[in-house]
């Protein structure tokens, strides 16, 4: 063994032998620690730990008396260094968030919200995101200060981690929304609308999503999201995974008002945008969303039928029907009954000049619901054909798509579960 390998040996040796000791006094001192005490010991351990906790909050109270005391009256400096304590101490919980607030922190901070400095900025929203967390009162209160007058006009000049904190703290305020709280919403969409159209990262554009969302919760923001620029991009964010739920629930909220239905019929994008959407077989919500949206669309409009049908949404539906989540599979066969039903009624003679009024019961009549029946099956079952191949790679796993062409054929003169 060369000397080398000796002195190298030697100092492994050693610094086994030291750990080895060093754990066995740390677990002495732990042993000697949990041991039985004298009670006059254990009381004065307690009184300490008291003294410590009353310590400790008696210097944050000065901190903070320091903070209000410097956003007040202090230099722009100074109102920095505030904010930067304000929102470490709004991190500690609720209460001391609501105390901070009584104490008038919020308006001073929305008033740096809206300055030029970009880090000023930052601080102030960063501080206003915390003291709002899990607090309408606090939301309430910013929103009485004036936050929306602050917002930038040109999110162009904003950098990613400024534009992500703005949106942050109005989805936050937006939440008020669900306690019916009166919120101008025709200040907040435009700032929203152009973040989501910039370059921002796609958390940035969740939380525009999220305000959103929000906002069509009230029937009476309707009319202010119903544009064709808020529309182009929702059902946009609708075909990217991250944000489709968000972008989609907010379209199923705003279809069911005058205004919003109007706007989706005639976007060049429907429904071939929904359509796609319900091929995704790992996103379940995202395919109960868009059905929800194409059935509210169908309902009692012939037009828009016809419009699904030609972009091909049948074999989209029966598929769904047989391997989608519940929701998604009864949404499915809602929507086929009705194109079977609209399949039935193109067969009924109803146009051209009549020159009888044919009866339920008459042999032209119960030709034409056979006929129509007919061709319902063979649509159904060229359909099942021609997605059967991907329909056993997803339902049969490993198994031979065989056993799949067997069920079709023997269960295709059966009616189906509309």
């Amino acid at each position: 063994m060369s000397d080398h390998t000796s002195t190298w040996h030697s100092a492994i040796t050693k610094l086994r032998f030291f750990t080895q000791i060093r754990r066995f006094l740390n677990l002495k001192s732990s042993i000697t620690l949990h041991e039985p005490s004298d009670p006059s010991n254990i009381m004065s351990e307690v009184a300490y730990i008291k003294d410590q906790e009353e310590e400790k909050k008696e210097q944050e109270m000065v901190v903070l008396q320091t903070a209000v005391k410097k956003l007040h009256f202090g230099s722009c400096e100074e109102m920095e260094m505030a904010a930067k304590d304000i929102k470490k101490l709004a991190e500690e919980g609720l209460n001391r968030r609501k105390f901070m607030a009584e104490l008038g922190v919020i308006p001073p901070l929305v008033a740096m919200a809206g300055s030029e400095v970009v880090a000023r900025q930052r601080l102030a929203v960063e501080a206003l995101i915390e003291l709002a967390n899990g607090t309408y009162t606090n939301k309430a209160l910013i929103m009485d200060a004036g936050i929306l007058s602050k917002l930038p006009e040109n999110t162009g000049v904003l950098d990613e981690e400024t534009m992500h904190d703005f949106a942050q703290l109005i989805l936050s305020i937006s939440s008020l929304a669900n306690s019916q709280f009166p919120i101008n919403s025709s200040m907040i969409v435009p700032f929203v609308i152009s973040i989501l159209d910039s370059n921002s990262s796609l958390d940035t554009k969740e939380s525009c999503l999220g305000t959103l969302y929000n906002l069509s919760n009230m029937l009476d923001n309707a009319n202010t999201l119903a544009s064709n620029k808020v529309f182009n991009i929702l059902l946009s964010l609708s075909s990217v995974g991250q944000t489709s739920e968000k972008a989609l629930a907010t379209l199923g909220n705003l279809v069911v008002t005058l205004s919003g239905k109007k706007m989706l019929e005639s976007n060049p994008m429907v429904p071939e945008r929904l359509i796609e959407v319900m091929t995704w077989d790992d996103k379940p919500r995202s395919q109960e969303l868009s059905a929800y949206v194409l059935m509210i669309l169908a309902h009692q409009s012939s037009v828009q039928r016809l419009k699904m049908a030609n972009a091909g949404i049948v074999p989209i539906l029966l598929e769904m029907s047989l391997l989608s989540s519940p929701l998604a599979q009864k949404r499915a066969l809602r929507l086929l009954q009705w194109f079977k039903d609209e399949r039935q009624t193109k067969m009924r003679p109803h146009s051209g000049p009549q020159t009888r009024r044919l009866s339920s019961g008459s042999p032209e009549n119960k030709r034409g619901l056979i006929e129509g029946k007919k061709v319902m099956k063979n649509m159904v079952k060229q359909s099942l054909y021609k997605n059967m191949e991907s329909m056993a790679r997803r339902a049969n796993g490993n198994e031979s798509s065989s056993k799949l062409k067997f069920f079709v054929i023997s269960s295709s003169s059966k009616s189906l579960p509309y």
